[in-house]
């Protein structure tokens, strides 16, 4: 069984980006460094902070959770940030 994530990126142009993955520190250095596997989104914006993480059960709530973030407009996003951050899931 794996152990999903929901996380979003800091760009350097200041944007936040959504993804899902088992592997969180694997996906932050591919957003990073490996043009084959990073989002097209994140390509140009490099370098990319991870500034949020959320565990998931499995690969539906992943996937459901991160359709919620994406829905949610740039402010709320850094709230949720800010209340991840205080929580202690980074």
């Amino acid at each position: 069984m794996n152990d999903w994530h929901v996380y979003m990126l800091r760009c350097v142009d200041g944007s936040l980006y959504t993804g899902i993955t088992t592997d969180l520190n694997r996906r932050v250095s591919e957003h990073n460094q490996d043009s084959r596997k990073a989002a097209a989104y994140t390509r140009n914006r490099r370098p990319v902070t991870l500034v949020y993480d959320e565990h998931c059960a499995d690969r539906a709530e992943a996937s459901c959770r991160e359709y919620e973030i994406k829905q949610m407009n740039k402010t709320d996003k850094e709230k949720l940030i800010q209340i991840g951050t205080k929580s202690g899931s980074l």
